[in-house]
């Protein structure tokens, strides 16, 4: 199932929920996550974060991972370990959208949000 995308890439111009992502064989493993911002208008901010659920139902009641607040275009990768939260098995983006200043008051943003099995690096035995 992984890579795949977590929130396929949406444009925005409120709060909102992506659906949910059955992790399936990849439960517990950590993953990398990458957030990419492709469309934004000046005087805005956008929140994102992961929730996870043991039953696809119930949701934590804090988020497992938030990225920082962004305000560029960009792409954002952060890792999310799940060895710590072993019983997830769904997981699902939610985002807060602000715009301040001049203009239309709704903000506008393009984003994704897609996610893969962290690689692990390679541990080289030590030289005699």
């Amino acid at each position: 199932m992984l890579p795949t995308f977590l929130l396929p890439e949406t444009t925005v111009r409120e709060a909102g929920t992506g659906s949910e992502l059955d992790l399936d064989a990849f439960q517990g493993k950590p993953l990398l996550l990458t957030l990419g911002i492709t469309r934004i208008i000046e005087q805005e901010s956008l929140d994102v974060s992961i929730w996870g659920s043991v039953d696809g139902k119930e949701w934590s009641a804090k988020p497992l991972l938030s990225f920082p607040q962004k305000f560029y275009c960009g792409t954002y990768q952060m890792v999310l370990d799940l060895s710590q939260h072993a019983d997830v098995k769904y997981l699902r983006a939610k985002w807060g959208a602000q715009r301040w200043g001049k203009g239309d008051p709704k903000p506008l943003f393009g984003f994704y949000l897609f996610a893969q099995l962290l690689k692990q690096p390679v541990a080289l035995p030590a030289s005699a």
